[in-house]
Parts: C-alpha cells; sequence; structure tokens
C-alpha cells in the first residue's frame, strides 16, 4: 500500500508540481493550502508523511508539534528557504525527520521520503511487535498464574534432580528449596528412588504415572499420584522434566478405611454367630423356666441373656467408635467427677465377678481439660480389660484390679490400672493396641484397646505397660490437665506409611 503523504504550502502552484513529482514516486500526495484544510486533514486521514513549509503557514506550527507528540509514527519532513533553515531547526529539533532547502533538490526529497518511509515501516513494525510482546507477557502471566494457582504439586527438574522451579502449593508443604534434590525434598531421602519417573522420562521421553508416599516439611506425609512430563529445548532435546503431583490421600485413607471394615466384619462373623446363639440358647431357657415354673433356671437364663446382650452392646458400640469420626469436643470437667462416672460403671462389674475394686484417688486434683465421653470409655476400657484378665486367670484364688489417680506433675496427671490376672507376654504386649488384634478368641472384636489408645494419643498422652505372663499387668496412663495445640480430630484410622 502506498505511503500517505500531506503537502503543506501556501504556494499552490508550488505545492501542485511537488505533488506530481511525489505521485510519480508511486506515493499518495493531497496538498493544504490552510490552516483549516491542515487540521481538517490530520484528524481526518490516516498519513504517513508530512512535507511542510511553517513559514508559508506559520499558524499550522504549533499543531504540527502537538500533532507529533501524540502520533510518533508520522515523519515530518521542513521544506523552507536557505535563510530560514536554521530557524526551523530550532522550532521542530529532532520532531523532523529531515530539513530541505528551497528549491528542493530532487535527489534531497527522494532521499528524505526514503527515509520517512523506512522509518515509518520501521516504527509500524515495532507498534506491531510491541503488540506481540504485550500478548506474550499476557499469556506469560497468565501461563505464571496457572503454574503457580494449580491444585496439585508441580516441580520442574533437571537432569541430575534437582528442582529448578516449583509451584506455590509445592513451596507451602515442602518449602522453597529450589536447587535442592526431588528425593530429598519430597522423601526426606539420601539416595534417589529405585524407580524414579522423572529419570525414566529423561531416558525415554515418555509420560510416566507412578503413585508415591511422600513427607511433607513438617513430616506430614501424603499419599499422591504423580505424572511427568517433559520440557524440550529448541533442538527437540529434553532439557528438563516437570513432575505433577495429585494429592489422594483422602481417597486412600477411605478406600483403606472400608477395607479395614469389611476385615473386621469378616472377622467378627464368627464371634458374633456364637452370641446369637448363646442368646437363643438364653431365651430357650427362659422360655422353659417360665413354662415349668422354675425361678433357678429363670434367673440364670436371665443372666445368660443379659451376659450376651452386654457383649453385644459393647461390640456394637466399639464398631460405631470405630466406623464414624467427629472433632474431640473438649470440656473442663473436675477430675473427681470423671474418675466417679467410671468407678461407678466398674464397681459392679468387680463385684459381680467376686474381683477386690481398690480405688485411690489423690485429692485436690482440680479440673481437666477433656472430652469425657473419649476418656471415660477410654478408662472403662482398660479397666474392664483388668477384670477379664482376672477372670482368663485359673492359678489364683482371689483376683484384684486397683486404679489409683494422681498427679504426676504441674501438667500432667496419671491414671494408674493395675490387676494381678494373667498377664502378658512380650508379643501381646507389641501388639494390643493393633487394629482388629485381640487376646480374647471370638469374644473380643480387636477395637477396644486401638480405640483406647488413639483416645490417649489425641489427648497428647501416653501410655506405659508392664506385664508378664502370670504377674498381671499395669497400665499408666499420663495426660495433660490442659488441651494440647496439636488438638486432633478422631477418625478411622488409614494404612500405616512405608
Amino acid at each position: 500500500m502506498a505511503k500517505q503523504v500531506l503537502l503543506i504550502d501556501r504556494d499552490k502552484d508550488h505545492a501542485d508540481a511537488l505533488t506530481l513529482y511525489i505521485r510519480l514516486k508511486l506515493y499518495d500526495a493531497v496538498i493544504s493550502t490552510s490552516n483549516e484544510q491542515t487540521v481538517l486533514f490530520l484528524d481526518n486521514h490516516a498519513l504517513d508523511i508530512i512535507i511542510a513549509n511553517p513559514f508559508a503557514t506559520p499558524e499550522t506550527c504549533q499543531y504540527l508539534l502537538t500533532f507529533k507528540e501524540t502520533n510518533p509514527r508520522v515523519q515530518i519532513i521542513i521544506t523552507a528557504p536557505k535563510s530560514d533553515l536554521d530557524e526551523a531547526m530550532d522550532l521542530f529539533g529532532l520532531n523532523a525527520l529531515d530539513y530541505l532547502d528551497l528549491p528542493i533538490n530532487s535527489r534531497a526529497l527522494d532521499l528524505a521520503l526514503a527515509r520517512a518511509g523506512t522509518q515509518t515501516s520501521l516504527l509500524t513494525r515495532m507498534d506491531r511487535y510491541t503488540g506481540r510482546l504485550e500478548d506474550l507477557h499476557h499469556a506469560r502471566n497468565l501461563f505464571n498464574q496457572l503454574f503457580e494457582e494449580v491444585p496439585c504439586y508441580i516441580s520442574v527438574q533437571d537432569r541430575n534432580l534437582r528442582i529448578t522451579a516449583a509451584n506455590r502449593r509445592f513451596k507451602r508443604d515442602f518449602g522453597s528449596l529450589v536447587g535442592g534434590f526431588c528425593y530429598e525434598v519430597y522423601k526426606h531421602r539420601s539416595s534417589p528412588c529405585r524407580e524414579c519417573p522423572v529419570a525414566a522420562t529423561f531416558s525415554d521421553g515418555k509420560s510416566h504415572t507412578t503413585e508415591e508416599i511422600v513427607t511433607s516439611k513438617n513430616g506430614k506425609q501424603y499419599n499422591v499420584l504423580t505424572q511427568t512430563a517433559p520440557i524440550r529445548n529448541g533442538d527437540g532435546k529434553i532439557a528438563q522434566v516437570m513432575e505433577m503431583s495429585t494429592n489422594i490421600t483422602q481417597i486412600r485413607q477411605l478406600q483403606d478405611h472400608l477395607v479395614s471394615l469389611g476385615l473386621m466384619l469378616g472377622s467378627m462373623s464368627h464371634g458374633v454367630k456364637g452370641m446369637l446363639t448363646a442368646l437363643d440358647g438364653g431365651i430357650y431357657q427362659l422360655e422353659a423356666g417360665l413354662y415349668q415354673k422354675d425361678d433357678k433356671r429363670m434367673h440364670l437364663a436371665f443372666g445368660q441373656i443379659k451376659n450376651m446382650a452386654d457383649k453385644i452392646k459393647k461390640m456394637v458400640l466399639e464398631i460405631l467408635y470405630y466406623a464414624k469420626s467427629r472433632e474431640l469436643q473438649y470440656e473442663t470437667i473436675k477430675v473427681e467427677k470423671m474418675t466417679g462416672h467410671v468407678v461407678a460403671t466398674l464397681t459392679p462389674l468387680a463385684q459381680k465377678h467376686g474381683i477386690k475394686f481398690l480405688v485411690s484417688i489423690a485429692p485436690d486434683l482440680g479440673t481437666i481439660e477433656v472430652d469425657p465421653q473419649w476418656m471415660e470409655a477410654t478408662l472403662i476400657n482398660f479397666l474392664e480389660n483388668a477384670v477379664d484378665a482376672c477372670l482368663f486367670d485359673r492359678n489364683k484364688k482371689n483376683h484384684q484390679v486397683s486404679f489409683t489417680v494422681e498427679k504426676k506433675s504441674r501438667t500432667d496427671i496419671c491414671f494408674r490400672i493395675q490387676d494381678n490376672g494373667i498377664g502378658m507376654d512380650a508379643e501381646t504386649r507389641n501388639k494390643m493396641f493393633s487394629l482388629f488384634f485381640t487376646s480374647k478368641g471370638s469374644q473380643g472384636t480387636g477395637l477396644g484397646l486401638f480405640i483406647a489408645h488413639r483416645v490417649i494419643k489425641y489427648h497428647g498422652g501416653t501410655v506405659h505397660v508392664d506385664s508378664r505372663p502370670g504377674d498381671g499387668s499395669q497400665f499408666t496412663i499420663c495426660i495433660p490437665f490442659q488441651k494440647p495445640e496439636n488438638a486432633r480430630i478422631m477418625e478411622p484410622p488409614a494404612k500405616e506409611k512405608g
């Protein structure tokens, strides 16, 4: 497309002659001989070059300078008598591309028009490139935003498995260790992983998917689904690898919990069947006693039914405790009140089986901040196990269970439960707090001590066990008087990380 030229000159004959010459050089040229025409052309036409005699139309000089400030792409060529060129240069300075004296030398005009055309093309091209750079800048900002905000962990690694970039979520959970080895940052290892998906992508250029267990900077472990992608340079060679990891911990916890529930229900089915059979037998004996009006038989049958109902109730409660999760409901309660509930629950059970129940609660223990429902159930569970340990012991005539409560320090309280029952060997002591482990056969669910141990742990407490076969057992449970800062939510257990 031909360059658009505006020729400003009050001498119309001179302007017409220049216009014919300029058009022969394949430019589109128009003439303005007045200030009004100049303003009209400048406001309504897209111009490339202006050739102006500022002394022929002096009223347009300031307007041209203002126009040049807002339209830097338009090139101005000044024409003037030789005696006036210095004044013209003082007036326009660098705002004009060239200065030609009158009468105009055709070669000088050709060179000036060529320079103006080249300058206009360069500026047009620069505008176009500037627009592209702005688009690239916008695209880069969009990419950076996506990189930072995508809801997964992203890291970029070189061939030495050093992290060269990471997004915000990665830095939040694993730290801003750019330059660190991925296996140190992700897994706290001292050497590369045996089957590294990043190394595999460097090797074959393909995307690889693995499931990993990674450890955050705070020591928390996550299940992540990891996928890699090669990043190639201008030569098509793999320069870096991007690793994207999605946190699937909750999915795995739910999956593990459902598996655990299935295992639990399967392992309990035999015990439930036995209890229901015993319950059915008790009902049969009760009906027979009613029919025969045999009080002794009815009394024995009622005891059997009640015993089976209690066992079924305990089993159902343990399943409910295990299956549901809830936040610990902390309350400030008097130690005397909480332990009173525990003692009141255990006393009838001990008396029923002829077991001596010794209680020693230190005075003035004050208040404690706990979840009373969970903590009372925990202490009762340990005491009931102590009673069961005495019942299973056939080598002693007299059995006893003691419950001692005292301060360990200004910050902690200890509950000591001791019995002279059958005791435990080393294997039982090591497994007693494991999920579904029970030493009671079909009479136990393997949930009671597992749940109790979790309750104590989530209250910031500890359990110490001292036991030997035939010598009884002692459990020392210590918890803080005040709610710990890292109070946890009671939740279904997840699979142990390895």
